[in-house]
Order: structure tokens, then sequence, then C-alpha cells
């Protein structure tokens, strides 16, 4: 299998992202929610741990839509996986950040975030995902350094982008398939 047709049976399977960046979109959603209403402990505990199931619910919502496993030929199968145990190694870095100034651990997540998605623009053969990474990124700077007073504004506004990619996403992956048949 090309490379080209991997990409577009990873598009077709994952709906262009939707299920993950959905799932996603709705944890930094519940964190924002957690910040405003519990406290800033739990609404960083509720991302941090609740990003380790993002996958495995990702998953389960894809095989629930009906959709088989990648096939064996589709040599970027384990690509997403890989790219996906980037995250939480690399938040250990936030752990410091956030120490020195709890107002950064959203900024900094979603700066991680962003790098995070940039390996999506190949696996997923869609650009949009360098839009996600690039929003994402230049928001986590921009709120670090103008918008940090308020604890829970990266939760917001990460939490809105995923959920409208997310969207975006499965729009783009239908009308590529639409235009194969």
């Amino acid at each position: 299998m090309n490379i080209s047709d991997a990409q577009r049976e990873i598009r077709f399977r994952f709906h262009g992202g939707f299920y993950g960046q959905l799932v996603s979109g709705v944890l930094w959603l519940l964190s924002g929610c957690l910040a405003v209403t519990v406290g800033v402990k739990s609404a960083i505990i509720a991302l941090v741990f609740g990003g380790f199931i993002i996958f495995p619910a990702t998953e389960s919502l894809v095989r629930l839509s009906g959709m088989e496993k990648l096939t064996e030929a589709n040599t970027l199968r384990y690509l997403g996986m890989q790219v996906a145990f980037v995250l939480p190694f690399s938040m250990l870095l936030v752990l410091p950040v956030t120490l020195y100034r709890t107002n950064l651990f959203y900024p900094a997540m979603m700066i991680l975030l962003g790098a995070h998605y940039i390996p999506f623009v190949f696996l997923y053969g869609m650009r949009l995902f360098a839009f996600l990474a690039a929003i994402l990124i230049g928001g986590g700077v921009c709120i670090a350094m103008f918008g940090a007073n308020t604890f829970s504004t990266g939760a917001w506004s990460t939490g809105v982008v995923l959920v409208l990619f997310a969207f975006l996403g499965r729009k783009y992956a239908r009308s590529d398939h639409s235009h194969e048949t």
C-alpha cells in the first residue's frame, strides 16, 4: 500500500480525526468547568489523567461507528499510537512550568498539544492539522504572555477549537471519500 492510500484509509477510518478531537475537546471543556466550579487542582488532575483515556475512548467510538481495523498493509497503522505517546512524555515539562506559575498550565499544555498534532498532517494527509497545531501553539504563547491572569482561559479556548476542528476534519474526510466513490 502506498502512502497516499494509507493516509486515505486513516482519514476514512478515523473520520478525519473527528472522534479524537471531539473526545479531547470535551475533556478540555470539562477541565475548564472544573477550574471554575471546583478548583485548579481538580481541573489539572482531570486534564492530565483524562488525557490517558483519549486514545482508548477514540478507538471505542470509532469501532462503535462500525469502522473496521486498519488493514495489515497500512504502513502507517502504528504511527498514530506512537505520536499519541509523545504527549504524555512531554507533559513532564509542564510540571516545573506549573510549579513556577499555576496559570501557565493550560498555555503550556496547549503548546505541547499543538506540537503533538504536527505529525498528524502526514498521518492523515490533511493540512488542516497544521492549522490546528498553529492555532494551539500560537494561542498557548499568546495566553501565556498576555492572558494568564485567568487560569481557565486556555481550557475554554482549546476545548472550543478542538470541537470545531473535529467537525471540520469530519467534513473534509467525508468530502474526500465521496469524491472517491
